[in-house]
């Protein structure tokens, strides 16, 4: 592969999809300003007609939903079930801000001594999503759907092992009826983000990535004064206390880590099981994981298709290796097979702890690993230590304890009782700590990329 071109790769067979041109640096510029020009003739389209383009794009989502689909599956190997459910995501995430856009920003008032505020909330301009490639389509409507809601427009820089996903965004929008450039795919690499960043027509950034790019996304905005939402990795605690319901927990744990081939940044990584149910929750997890056998991602029947990359195939089974190394015991799992694509087996690693790979880092493929705590106080102390603040979830008869206890003790940005953690879009998230900052979805998301002006008018 040069470095003038991106290629496509089907995972579950490692053959060449397509090829697809990489922008040159002038070229890349143009894309820019021509989404600029955009964006001075669509922050002038009123809401309500701003509302109806985000609609009429839900409406291309839906007719396109197969083809979109299966493309999402041949690029980066989900089950095709799971490329209908991101497609459907997004466009439930169009119409609802298409619905709750303008209430979202509707003008505020503060009344002072002698005069009173008026709040107006106006777009920022050009903002520059960086995306990866778990959720090809789902990770850059919950930027653009907000964002178009407002009156930005976007530039968008896709993974590079997901091309054709990102030039059919692009394509679908203006098929959608959009003028062109709203939307504006960036065929470019990641070494090409900081030119990207410090142009002065791009006034923010979002990313959704690892740790590793999070900081440095984070450190270009910073020198070029540009606002930035990070969504970084996460290492998810669960918490199974001893009031818990055992087959739902064990059903919500395994749903939430299978989900994607376990390539789920909000996954359910870390079981954090109290000792007196450890041994019934881990026959039924055990129970439940017979289901999942890798197969053929296209087949209705799939469970668990291939990871997106061999290296980060690779890059999974070197993490089960070291943590067996430090202690952890494979049960279930863990090794390559010997067959074409990037495929890795339901993997289960016991006797996890502080220290080992599978507990301190995130592990991004189908890998369960259990955490045995002494009691509720031990079980709050493991999930929290972690560098990581993404998601978590507990399981407990009593809601209203679970609900004390994550309002109290968890450091989490979002957190499920008796479910695993999703996105909506009617709900702010994101991460704290090392899992980033900032909030995508919901009123929060919705007010990161806009200027609030505090106009002051004498009585």
């Amino acid at each position: 592969m040069s470095e003038s071109e991106f290629v496509s790769i089907n995972p579950a067979s490692g053959d060449e999809l397509a090829r697809y041109a990489a922008l040159s640096p002038a070229e890349t510029q143009d894309k820019i300003l021509r989404c600029h020009q955009a964006f001075l003739k669509w922050e002038k389209v009123s809401p309500q007609d701003r509302a109806s383009a985000l609609m009429a794009i839900a409406r291309q989502l839906e007719r396109d939903r197969e083809q979109l689909a299966g493309l999402i599956t041949q690029e980066m190997g989900k089950p095709l079930r799971e490329s209908r459910s991101e497609l459907d995501k997004c466009a439930w995430a169009c119409r609802h801000f298409a619905e709750m856009g303008q209430q979202y920003l509707r003008n505020d008032c503060i009344e002072l001594d002698e005069s009173r505020a008026n709040l107006i909330a106006s777009p920022l301009g050009v903002i520059f999503a960086v995306m990866p490639w778990n959720f090809p389509f789902w990770q850059v409507f919950r930027a653009l759907a907000p964002a178009l809601a407002v009156g930005n427009t976007l530039v968008l820089k896709g993974a590079s092992n997901v091309p054709g996903c990102s030039q059919a965004i692009e394509r679908l929008v203006r098929q959608a009826g959009l003028p062109d450039h709203v939307v504006t795919n960036l065929a470019i690499r990641a070494a090409d983000t900081g030119e990207v960043i410090a142009n002065p027509l791009v006034r923010g950034v979002t990313l959704t990535g690892s740790e590793a790019a999070g900081r440095a996304v984070a450190s270009l905005a910073g020198t070029h004064l540009k606002k930035c939402v990070l969504e970084l990795g996460g290492q998810d605690p669960y918490i199974i206390l001893e009031d818990a319901d055992i087959a739902l927990a064990s059903q919500k744990c395994v749903q939430s880590r299978m989900l994607c081939s376990g390539q789920v940044c909000i996954a359910a990584k870390r079981l954090i099981v109290v000792k007196a149910v450890y041994d019934a929750f881990r026959t039924a997890v055990l129970q439940r994981l017979e289901l999942f056998h890798p197969s053929d991602p296209m087949d209705e029947q799939c469970s668990l298709g291939p990871l997106a990359r061999r290296d980060l195939r690779d890059q999974v089974h070197q993490q089960v290796q070291a943590s067996v190394a430090t202690g952890s015991d494979l049960i279930q799992g863990g090794m390559i097979p010997d067959q074409p694509g990037w495929w890795y087996p339901a993997t289960v690693l016991e006797n996890v702890q502080p220290g080992s790979v599978a507990f301190d880092d995130e592990v991004f493929g189908p890998v369960v690993s259990l955490v045995r705590a002494r009691d509720e106080t031990e079980a709050m102390e493991l999930a929290n230590s972690s560098r990581f603040g993404l998601g978590a979830a507990i399981f407990s008869a009593s809601r209203d304890h679970a609900l004390a206890l994550a309002s109290e003790q968890l450091q989490a940005g979002s957190i499920a009782i008796n479910d695993f953690v999703k996105s909506d879009p009617r709900v702010p998230f994101g991460g704290c700590k090392d899992s980033g900052f900032g909030r995508e979805l919901g009123k929060l998301g919705i007010h990161e990329f806009v200027n609030v002006k505090s106009i002051v008018m004498a009585n």
